[in-house]
């Protein structure tokens, strides 16, 4: 039972907003093709020369291509 609680207390500590390569290991994927679909889904944000991708738009974006 515990076990279950320290997981749902992880993902509540899961991060927002990661970069490129963060993204790409954590949905399993090259980093060119993170790239590409988080433009697509409009969940780059930009400051100064970092770039960030909000996960949570990200993941609802991944959500339109379910079959």
């Amino acid at each position: 039972m515990e076990n279950i609680e320290m997981k749902a207390k992880e993902k509540q500590k899961e991060k927002i907003y990661v970069r490129y390569d963060e993204g790409a290991e954590r949905y399993s994927m090259c980093k060119h093709t993170f790239m590409k679909l988080a433009a697509d889904a409009h969940a780059v944000y930009k400051i100064n020369r970092l770039i960030l991708v909000n996960t949570k738009i990200f993941e609802d974006y991944l959500e339109t291509f379910r079959v």
